[in-house]
């Protein structure tokens, strides 16, 4: 400060000086004419300093600042340095927002946040695709102009936030929300919004899969349970009546056998989390053993074909592939009239080896296609019962195509059949075939 009255004092007392040295070389009137016009060009000076430091400061860039002498050398000093603070940390707070940014906008849920009124002050992206909201028109705006729903404006007011509220968004009907409201703050609310959607569908799979299990064990254990009282009122166990109970309660017995050995299958598949075990199968001999064990199942009702078209062999495991593979032929036979055709195919198509089971039976509607692998899900449940099915079969299909890295497709139509296809991928280590056996076998055992 001492420094800053000694540096603006030094000029005027200069001025001082050598008026006083021509007042008396010459005389007051001389010596007042100077200092008054050394004192105007001073003034001046620092004008047109304070008005190029008025232009700067409209737009203050640190690589603009006006140079100058003397005091105001200092002066612009001290603003550039201040203004190069002010524009680093700027830099490193934008830095930060922009990480705040994309932090928020890979968060898994919905967040937005709302004032004290219910505007939006900011959302994510995953936000604006919940409730359809545009970052940009929808500032400011009351939520509840924007989602109309009774059922969230009504939780919107309600203080009580402890428990979520479950929604399907108006102009999403395929998706349902958790939405949760946290206060914080000053009168600010924090409004997070989950796309449950596939917990609702598991929970419903659930649900349906017990209601299902439980229906499924409900009709032989009636059966069976209906048959041992009669046996127990019976005194001759000999005659037609005791004989006819005696076998409906072995075929429903089976049935339930059937029954809990798929579902034991079906929760190995899904809870193994071990590494698949790959061992080489070989394909003909697995197709020949399945090929045999449908002839043996179908009892002459089909016509029954075989064709190995690829001798390449299969990297998986063995117990699995037989039974989807058996599944598979196991579903044709039941689903086809009797005196239709089943083909079972084994080929390379396209890069992949590919396994098909085509029959001539009554066909899927499109609509069923997409649910077929749905435990218990059934096209014709009265049917399906008659045909001896337990509704798990292409449920484990869909896990064994999963373990094996492998899809499953199917092509039906009503009246015309269908195919059912495992596609898989062609061996990493190149071919590795089974040797030069021939390269088709049809309508026999290969």
């Amino acid at each position: 400060m001492q420094d800053f009255w000694f540096r603006l004092g030094v000029p005027i007392a200069a001025i001082a000086l050598f008026a006083m040295l021509l007042w008396g070389l010459f005389s007051a009137t001389c010596a007042l004419l100077f200092m008054l016009l050394a004192l105007l060009v001073m003034m001046a000076r620092y004008a047109r300093q304070l008005f190029r430091l008025e232009q700067w400061l409209s737009d203050a860039r640190p690589e603009t600042i006006p140079d100058a002498g003397g005091i105001w050398d200092d002066v612009f000093s001290q603003l550039y340095k201040m203004v190069k603070r002010h524009q680093q940390t700027r830099q490193e707070l934008a830095a930060e927002l922009q990480h705040i940014e994309q932090a928020t906008a890979v968060l898994p849920e919905g967040v937005a946040i709302l004032n004290e009124s219910n505007r939006i002050e900011w959302c994510n992206p995953l936000a604006q695709q919940h409730f359809d909201l545009d970052a940009e028109h929808d500032f400011m705006q009351d939520i509840t102009y924007l989602v109309r729903q009774p059922e969230f404006v009504e939780y919107l007011h309600n203080s009580n936030f402890n428990e979520p509220l479950v929604m399907r968004p108006a102009r999403h009907d395929d998706m349902v929300l958790s939405i949760k409201l946290i206060p914080y703050g000053a009168n600010k609310r924090l409004l997070i919004s989950s796309d449950i959607t596939q917990l609702e569908r598991i929970e419903a799979m659930r649900r349906d899969f017990v209601a299902n299990v439980s229906h499924e064990l409900r009709t032989p254990l009636t059966v069976v349970s209906g048959f041992v009282e009669n046996l127990q009122d019976m005194r001759d166990l000999n005659n037609d009546s005791a004989q006819r109970a005696l076998h409906l309660m072995a075929e429903q017995t089976r049935r339930m056998d059937n029954l809990v050995a798929d579902l034991l299958t079906l929760s190995h598949l899904e809870n193994d989390q071990s590494p698949l075990r790959e061992d080489l199968v070989d394909m003909r001999a697995l197709l020949n053993e399945i090929y045999q064990e449908g002839l043996l199942l179908d009892g002459g009702k089909h016509a029954l074909l075989l064709e190995i078209l690829s001798d390449e062999k299969l990297r998986g495991n063995c117990e699995e592939l037989r039974s989807a593979f058996g599944n598979l032929l196991g579903n044709a036979i039941r689903y086809t009239p009797e005196g239709g055709e089943i083909l079972l195919r084994w080929a390379e198509q396209d890069g992949h080896l590919v396994f098909s089971v085509r029959d001539s039976g009554i066909g899927i509607a499109p609509q069923h296609i997409p649910r077929l692998t749905e435990r218990f899900y059934r096209v014709d449940r009265s049917r399906s019962r008659e045909t001896g099915g337990t509704g798990l079969g292409l449920a484990i299909v869909k896990h064994v195509a999963i373990h094996h890295h492998a899809r499953l497709d199917i092509l039906s139509e009503q009246g015309k059949g269908s195919v059912f296809s495992l596609v898989f991928q062609a061996p990493r280590d190149g071919a590795q075939r089974a040797g030069n056996e021939g390269d088709s076998a049809s309508g026999r055992p290969a």
